[in-house]
């Protein structure tokens, strides 16, 4: 009963926050049950490339290394910021929402090519909690109950902690850089004077994902009105 309870909260959550945990989870079992090896996940430009294993364009984005401490922070903060952002700003565009995934994803291979980095899931969930926090500058936020602050300082806030860690920071300037990118791409830009949307998420996700609104000025077939009695 108590899993059938957990599972039916877990459909509850919305879909693409769902679809990136499990799959964050999931990989990571497979790493930890010796069916994956990290080596057949992170990103390597010649094994893409030459060898075609373009897999590893995805996976280096699902592996936050093995279970621990490290994995339980980052999946707390990937499923909290990416859940408020899907029902928050992102309520009702899916579409939008892939997309700025896409973006950043791709941002960030091309960038982590000159920092020669492996592994990018922590980036996205960097760039996740940068643009919550942008979009959400008057939320107070505590940070483990050590800390209370105003939500833009706190992609600033997990820097620190990944140095007091020993971890190296650059993964997440780089997250901190691709969200800012989109952030001022999507919501700045566009409201200068002369300024437009220059991200604009492509018609075949809208199809593929959001729910298709009705038209307001519609008029149902007679056949189809209620009440009506089919010949």
């Amino acid at each position: 009963m108590a899993w059938q309870g957990l599972a039916a909260e877990f459909l509850q959550v919305p879909a693409v926050t769902r679809t990136y945990t499990a799959a964050c989870v999931l990989t990571t079992a497979a790493v930890q049950l010796e069916l994956l090896s990290p080596f057949q996940l992170y990103f390597n430009p010649h094994l893409v490339f030459r060898k075609f294993q373009v897999w590893r364009l995805v996976t280096n984005f699902l592996f936050f290394g093995p279970l621990g401490f490290s994995f339980f922070f980052n999946m707390l903060f990937v499923f909290r910021y990416c859940r408020m952002l899907e029902e928050g700003s992102f309520r009702g565009r899916t579409a939008d929402f892939v997309f700025m995934f896409l973006f950043g994803g791709v941002l960030m291979t091309l960038l982590g090519l000159l920092g020669s980095l492996f592994f990018l899931g922590q980036a996205l969930t960097v760039m996740l909690v940068y643009v919550w926090s942008r979009r959400n500058p008057r939320v107070r936020v505590n940070f483990f109950g050590l800390l209370t602050f105003q939500a833009p300082f706190l992609p600033w806030a997990l820097m620190g902690f990944s140095l007091l860690l020993g971890n190296s920071i650059l993964v997440d300037l780089l997250g901190i850089a691709v969200g800012h990118i989109y952030y001022f791409l999507e919501d700045v830009f566009p409201n200068q004077p002369g300024g437009k949307r220059l991200l604009l998420t492509p018609n075949f996700l809208k199809l593929l994902l959001d729910a298709r609104e009705e038209d307001p000025n519609y008029l149902p077939l007679p056949e189809e009105q209620p009440g009506r009695l089919q010949q």
